[in-house]
């Protein structure tokens, strides 16, 4: 396979952050997904969360995606992701196969070991045994979307999932996850939030993520369709807005500096702060220019924008969504619209050689 850049799918992200009541969230989120669809985005995500308020607003991704299946037609609805070491496995895809059913086959399945580390007691799991829990579930999982007997029986998933099984990706930090999900010929998706090594808290998001793509890449069977999502925060705003984002943009970005990166941040000047925290925010031209460096966005087949962690208001996430699509796509070269979406619904079933 030789070397190659790719033009990446563009994708909404939420966690449902918004400082209001979580109806409100909820019906933000709705608009926010039609709006998107509106504008051509192939795919939205949908980020799970229990326990409170403020690292994300839903616990119950389905069941907010089956409210957007009624209010959309093409865009992919997915799972961004679910913690299958908590969930019920035999639920999940019992949930997945309804959704999948009403939407008409749009659902997008992404998975992961990980999670807020206090949400594992409340439901009987602890959290360090997360890894042990994942793959055992996640064998679980796959059996009753496969249409498998499930836990040794004779049950099997109805309705059935068509084709389910070959529409995951999994969440991983490491090159040995990449390896996992290349193997199996799942999906890779790379968070915005890559942690950084304690001795070198100033590598780029590239420098580690690229190493994940390559582990992933090689370990994908012969004919196994290559699909990467990077997720991505961008705030794009007319350039009259453009104060109003970056002041915005400071609270969060110092606090994810903070938290994530184990940066002394308090001291730290905005420029410094996205940087270190990889935020695309500014004008469609400012936006366009720093998303054209990302080179971990030259190995992706999807790309998946969030506000977070700025705290955006809402209308100020529909214009993004809007000038993404219409400006700073164009402006790389990234497709938008009905052919993205079709090539998304399908790339589970095409064979194709990735960029590598």
């Amino acid at each position: 396979m030789t070397d190659q850049t790719h033009r990446p799918r563009i994708g909404f992200f939420t966690r449902l952050l918004e400082r209001t009541t979580p109806a409100e969230r909820y019906r933000y989120a709705l608009e926010q997904i039609e709006h998107a669809e509106r504008h051509g985005f192939a795919s939205a995500w949908l980020a799970q969360h229990h326990f409170g308020e403020d690292e994300g607003g839903l616990p119950s991704p389905f069941v907010l995606l089956a409210a957007a299946a009624r209010q959309t037609s093409r865009i992919a609805l997915a799972t961004g992701v679910i913690t299958l070491p908590i969930d019920d496995p035999v639920r999940a895809a019992e949930d997945a196969s309804v959704l999948d059913a009403l939407s008409g086959g749009r659902v997008q399945l992404g998975v992961a070991a990980g999670g807020t580390p206090s949400s594992f007691a409340p439901f009987g799991r602890a959290s360090e045994e997360r890894r042990e829990l994942f793959a055992d579930h996640f064998a679980i999982f796959l059996d009753s979307l496969s249409g498998q007997g499930i836990r040794g029986t004779e049950a099997r998933l109805y309705p059935p999932a068509d084709g389910l099984d070959r529409r995951i990706w999994q969440a991983t930090f490491s090159a040995d996850g990449g390896r996992r999900a290349g193997e199996r010929g799942d999906g890779l998706m790379l968070s915005r939030t890559q942690p950084r090594p304690e001795h070198d808290r100033d590598l780029s998001l590239a420098e580690l993520q690229l190493p994940i793509i390559d582990a992933y890449a090689a370990a994908l069977p012969a004919g196994s369709p290559y699909r990467v999502l990077a997720s991505r925060t961008a705030l794009v705003v007319d350039p009259g807005r453009r104060d109003q984002a970056l002041a915005l943009a400071e609270p969060g970005l110092r606090q994810l500096a903070k938290t994530f990166l184990g940066a002394d941040a308090d001291d730290l000047e905005l420029a410094t702060l996205i940087r270190l925290t990889d935020t695309h925010v500014g004008t469609a031209e400012e936006v366009a220019e720093s998303l054209a460096a990302d080179r971990t966005l030259t190995r992706a087949s999807d790309v998946a924008f969030q506000v977070h962690s700025i705290d955006a208001p809402h209308e100020l996430t529909l214009r993004s969504l809007e000038l993404l699509a219409t400006e700073v796509a164009p402006r790389l070269g990234w497709p938008v619209g009905e052919l993205i979406t079709d090539q998304l619904r399908d790339a589970h079933k095409i064979n194709t050689e990735g960029p590598r």
